[in-house]
Parts: C-alpha cells; sequence; structure tokens
C-alpha cells in the first residue's frame, strides 16, 4: 500500500440521556479508566502515526482536562462539538485539511465503543484505500419483523441480507470533506449515509467485530468489562 495519511476522529460529544448515570457513558470507568481513554488509547496503538481529533461538548471540556490531570493522560487535539452528531463531526472534519500529495483517509469512530482492535482498524484502512470508503459490519443474529405503514401489523424481514453497521468507518478525506458542505437531512443516521447522500455510493462493507460494543446502557460497561478480560493481552 503506498503511503497513506490518517486522521481519526472520535466522537464524543453526546450527553448521554439514556445511560442514565451522573457523568455520561464515556466518562464513566471501564476497569478503573473512562470508557474514553481506552477508545483513544487503542487508537494510538493501532495507527501510531495517524492524528486523532477528539470531538467533545463544550460543556464537558472541564471535566476532560480535569480526568485528564487525574490519570496522567495526554489528550489528542479538542474540538467542540454541536447539538447532532452530524454537526460534531462536521466541526472536526472542517478542521482538517488534507494534504494532496498523499493520499488522506479520515476515520470517524464512537467514542463508546472502547473495544476497537488493530486487526478491525487494518481491514477497514486497506478497503477506503481502494474505495470512496469502508465501514465494518455484523451479521444480524435476531429474528426481525417491520412495521407495516398502519404501525401496528408487521411482516418478517430476511436477515441474511442485513448487517448491523458499526464504527471506526473509513473516507477518502477529499470526499467527506465534500459530502460534508450539504445541509443537514434527518436521515444521516451515520458517516456513510451522509457520504451516499453526496453520490459517493462505493462503500465497501468489511468484517466488524461482535466484541465492539458501543456503550449505551450501565450494563454494556460490565459486557465491555468482561470482554477485557477474556482478551489473550491487553494489546489490541
Amino acid at each position: 500500500m503506498n503511503p497513506v495519511k490518517t486522521y481519526h476522529i472520535i466522537v464524543a460529544a453526546g450527553k448521554g440521556s439514556r445511560f442514565g448515570a451522573d457523568l455520561p457513558k464515556q466518562f464513566c470507568l471501564l476497569d478503573n479508566k473512562p470508557v474514553l481513554m481506552h477508545t483513544i488509547e487503542r487508537m494510538r496503538k493501532s495507527l501510531p502515526e495517524s492524528e486523532i481529533v477528539l470531538v467533545l461538548n463544550v460543556d464537558h471540556l472541564s471535566l476532560w482536562e480535569e480526568l485528564c490531570r487525574r490519570y496522567d493522560f495526554t489528550s489528542p487535539r479538542v474540538v467542540t462539538g454541536g447539538s447532532t452528531r452530524w454537526e460534531s463531526v462536521k466541526n472536526a472534519v472542517d478542521t482538517i485539511a488534507p494534504d494532496p500529495s498523499i493520499k488522506t483517509v479520515i476515520t470517524v469512530h464512537d467514542g463508546s465503543r472502547p473495544l476497537i482492535n488493530r486487526p478491525m482498524i487494518e481491514r477497514i484502512m486497506t478497503a477506503a484505500c481502494n474505495a470512496s470508503g469502508a465501514i465494518p459490519a455484523v451479521a444480524v443474529s435476531d429474528s426481525l419483523r417491520m412495521l407495516d405503514d398502519d404501525g401496528v401489523n408487521s411482516h418478517p424481514v430476511d436477515r441474511q441480507r442485513l448487517r448491523a453497521v458499526q464504527t471506526p468507518q473509513a473516507f477518502d478525506a477529499t470526499k467527506l470533506k465534500q459530502a460534508y458542505t450539504l445541509p443537514y437531512e434527518p436521515g444521516f443516521t451515520d458517516d456513510a449515509s451522509v457520504m451516499a447522500a453526496a453520490g459517493y455510493t462505493d462503500i465497501t462493507l468489511v468484517e466488524g467485530d461482535p466484541h465492539n460494543i458501543k456503550i449505551t446502557l450501565p450494563d454494556d460497561l460490565a459486557i465491555a468489562s468482561l470482554y477485557l478480560r477474556n482478551e489473550p493481552t491487553k494489546e489490541s
């Protein structure tokens, strides 16, 4: 593979209202360290030469600074987020100026997914260098049904054709920056949907990891801790 410059946007600007704790989920402790620090450390270890851009809610900047002092942690460059995930990612994307002389890839990752690993990131990066973008996905194990138009009745859906999408998602930097010049639409549920709206539909699906869970509810911390303890090593 030719040399590639990589920027990782880690989005951690949410207020975590569904989590139900005093702190947003990204700042809660996972094995004696905030979730977000696990996420950043794993990204750093996977691609040490990459640059990380951390997106935080403006109300959490002082909290993050205090946590970094408490845990002797070096923060990446911080950008303040917006009122939606789309706006938060856009704020970070707008700070990145790709070098036209070298292939540049931007990944976007949820700060509350602390179990990313090097093999998955390498799969994503390899695929993204040969397409407009690449996203990790896993097979759906549950049986699924889709509501009919009346909102009451439903019909079965073939789960064999469905995949659950994860992050990090990786994209050609120039194309992602262009995509984020589009006005916001409610259908922008992730960065791949923003790219598709801009006409970049050659997004490659790569194998995700079922352990790459997103911390959404308090019980997810216990699950993530179990996965951490059962890893062969603490290195990813």
